[in-house]
């Protein structure tokens, strides 16, 4: 489990979908396409994924579903574990605070958190493409078990 339970959303988006493979709730995701379509949210154009970051990413937030890849016509979709199918809307986290354990280095309290360069959907307390890719900041430090509190803003630039 990437993503405790304990969190505050003030802000999501369920405008996305994810069509990159599984993935595991707690990370930030980026943009998949640059052709994103807001004028019509059901577009399937509107992609994000885990990915390790670039100067050209674009944060989207944290995502809070975990993304399966199962043969539906056997089994359902586990609503108690947040499962959204391949290819679905996924919730994103734009404004408030995770507990997660993807997180890069050892952040200390109210340092700034970015988009991870190493690790695909990590939380970074380094950005490795001067400051661009920031999506808040840390609010503990790692615990023994290697999660942290992480505070959202975004979009934090315009």
């Amino acid at each position: 489990m990437a993503l405790k339970s304990n969190r505050f959303e003030e802000s999501t988006d369920i405008s996305f979908f994810y069509n990159a493979g599984t993935a595991t709730r707690g990370g930030v995701v980026v943009l998949d396409n640059t052709n994103a379509s807001g004028a019509a949210l059901d577009q399937g154009a509107n992609l994000v994924k885990y990915a390790q970051v670039t100067a050209t990413s674009v944060p989207v937030g944290i995502l809070l579903n975990d993304v399966v890849n199962k043969d539906l016509t056997k089994t359902h979709l586990n609503q108690q574990k947040n499962e959204v199918q391949k290819g679905g809307k996924v919730t994103v986290l734009t404004r408030g605070w995770v507990v997660t354990n993807m997180i890069d280095g050892n952040p200390t309290p109210g340092q700034a958190c970015f988009a991870s360069s190493g690790t695909a959907g990590y939380v970074s307390a380094t950005s490795a493409v001067g400051g661009g890719l920031g999506i808040g900041r840390f609010m503990s430090n790692k615990d023994a078990d290697g999660y942290a509190k992480v505070f959202v803003n975004l979009p934090n630039k315009f």
